[in-house]
């Protein structure tokens, strides 16, 4: 085959997998060709550890309908309102709109939250449920990732308990993060509409081998399988000099862990701190520590971090937000000690100085000490935030661990039989985004283990659409921020929300500025004369002369091949990948052989 062939029979495929071109008609499709094309083309829904069709929601918006919008969010992510404030936001950084010469990417995350938001009081929320399976799932754990997981299972019809030791379900969602990030109110009823579909919740139950805990013997006799997603439920320990134990933190007095600080004051414990508080992390919780001392009364807050700000992994608006609250970031340090005075009081914390090394293995810079380079800050309070990891000794069998974490089989099995693991309890601390994900993911390898089969699988939807539905306009509206609450006003309250949401207006303004990625615009190589008009009305270079295609081994699309040469081209071809979707293109062919087709990635019955 000729590369002119190639190129042709290549644009012919597309067009027979779309189908014969009737407005609104729609076609599903497991060809690689076109599961591959939405995972290189809408690179915000790749990077969502949930795989949430991020255009399909925001388009929905542009439309004026938010309880859409929050259906087509609850398909991949059981959580919108929740995660609408403190997802910790990986589309953003893919979003096309800002890569480089297309401005700032789109603000997902809160057009997230405003479906939630604007949606009417009286939505009704739509769900496919299966007939009852007559299966029993044990779910430890109420997390997000617990929470997720159970959610799936009853929808799949299996009877699903879950065991949560708090008196609230949650997990880090409730007992972790502060309210003016995230509300009580709308936790609960985010929660209650995940869990709503049968979902046993027992609270205040343990699982372990103590006395009137439930232990995981107990459930593998009483259940056909069960998850385990605790979480990380345990401080990582601050090394320190002259500490070989780590204990420095336990026996010095106004020292504390984060993670026990938050989730103490969150189960009603009443906290205090003295005016100078010195937070140790890099972390949310590090910045959710420092932000609750604030709102306590602190009046001399600092952030000490290893490297520096630039690899801080929270969002920009989280350190942003902190400073507006004149939470300080110092840089480049690590503790050594905790010094107290001669009656055995917190006075001080001696640091070594740092300098930027090479790159962790984990996409990190290294924090190098300097030799000689010790110093000394003091504080009235130090809050340790390094970091939060799993813990096994409350399961009365062992499972195979690997460096402390569980090793999962096909389908997120431990080595235990029918005893399944999911979110941070495997992975370690993480997101909650990435933790919904996973055990959404898990839920699906429960379900093909309990029924022997897989019901489910992956496919694209391929709609066909009438004509372009952005304007050229659109990509020069700025980035809408978010609406927030005064400093003043936000700082007297530890449950006073800081960002208050879009309005419809500004939901609407943002929705406008997505390139709707989703969106395939493909030229029929058959009808096409070759008049370049295309070419010279398209913004960007995203309209080119090809010979071919390159075709990856696992049958999806790879790099084209360009040529200046007219005698070697073989079709005129729309490269997604530059394409903003202005519709410049569809509108000046003469011949009308520009064809859009909506793709999106979808679940379907086996």
């Amino acid at each position: 085959m000729t590369k002119h062939d190639q190129a042709r029979s290549e644009s012919q495929a597309g067009s027979v997998r779309h189908g014969a071109r009737q407005p609104g008609a729609v076609y599903y499709s497991d060809d690689p060709r076109d599961i591959g094309w939405v995972r290189e083309n809408v690179p915000c829904q790749t990077a969502c550890p949930a795989g949430t069709n991020i255009p399909a929601y925001i388009w929905a918006i542009m439309d004026e309908a938010p309880g859409d919008s929050y259906e087509i969010n609850r398909e991949a992510n059981v959580l919108p309102g929740i995660l609408g404030r403190v997802c910790s936001r990986p589309c953003e950084d893919e979003c096309r709109h800002g890569w480089a010469g297309n401005g700032d990417a789109v603000n997902i995350c809160h057009l997230k939250r405003a479906a939630a938001d604007l949606k009417h009081s009286g939505h009704r929320i739509t769900e496919s449920l299966y007939t009852p399976s007559g299966k029993g799932v044990a779910v430890i754990g109420a997390g997000p990732a617990g929470v997720a997981a159970a959610h799936d299972l009853s929808m799949l019809g299996h009877d699903v308990t879950i065991f949560e030791r708090e008196d609230e379900p949650g997990g880090m969602l409730r007992y972790g993060i502060p309210e003016f990030r995230l509300p009580r109110d709308i936790l609960t009823v985010e929660l209650h509409n995940a869990l709503r579909l049968g979902v046993e919740l027992k609270t205040g139950v343990g699982i372990g081998n103590g006395e009137g805990e439930v232990s995981l013997t107990d459930l593998r006799r009483d259940f056909d399988a069960v998850l385990i997603a605790t979480g990380c439920m345990a401080a990582t320990k601050l090394p320190l000099k002259d500490d070989p134990d780590r204990q420095a933190v336990e026996n010095t007095g106004n020292v504390e862990y984060g993670f026990d600080f938050l989730f103490d004051l969150h189960r009603g414990a009443v906290k205090t701190v003295g005016k100078r508080v010195a937070v140790v992390g890099a972390g949310f919780t590090a910045l959710d520590c420092a932000r609750v001392a604030k709102r306590l009364g602190a009046e001399d807050i600092t952030i000490h971090i290893r490297t520096t700000e630039e690899y801080i992994t929270v969002t920009r608006d989280e350190i942003f937000d902190a400073k507006r609250e004149n939470v300080n970031f110092r840089g480049l340090r690590t503790p050594a000690a905790l010094q107290t005075d001669a009656h055995g009081n917190l006075e001080s914390i001696e640091f070594v100085q740092n300098r930027l090394g090479g790159w962790r293995e984990d996409g990190r810079r290294k924090a190098i000490p300097i030799e000689g380079s010790q110093f000394v800050e003091p504080c009235d309070t130090v809050l340790v935030a390094i970091g939060q990891q799993a813990v096994h000794d409350f399961l009365d069998t062992e499972i195979e661990l690997d460096w402390g974490n569980p090793v999962l089989r096909d389908g997120g099995m431990t080595s235990l039989e029918g005893v399944f693991a999911a979110g941070d309890y495997v992975y370690g601390a993480s997101t909650i985004i990435e933790a919904v994900g996973h055990g959404r993911e898990i839920a699906q390898g429960i379900d093909t283990w309990l029924m022997g089969r897989q019901r489910r699988k992956e496919v694209v939807r391929i709609t066909e659409v009438d004509g372009p539905v952005r304007e050229r306009s659109f990509d020069f509206i700025p980035r809408q921020h978010i609406p927030a609450e005064p400093v003043g006003k936000r700082c007297q309250s530890l449950t006073c929300e800081v960002e208050t949401g879009f309005d419809s207006d500004g939901a609407l303004e943002e929705a406008k500025r997505c390139y709707l990625c989703n969106l395939n615009y493909h030229i029929e190589v058959d009808n096409c004369i070759f008049c370049r008009a295309c070419i010279e009305v398209a913004p960007k270079n995203c309209i080119k002369l090809v010979e071919g295609v390159d075709i990856n081994e696992d049958g999806t699309y790879g790099e084209l091949q360009e040529s200046g040469e007219w005698n070697n081209v073989g079709a005129i071809w729309i490269d997604n990948n530059e394409c903003i979707r202005c519709g410049a293109c569809y509108y000046v062919c003469p011949t009308k052989c520009i064809s859009i087709t909506r793709h999106d990635l979808v679940t379907r019955d086996v």
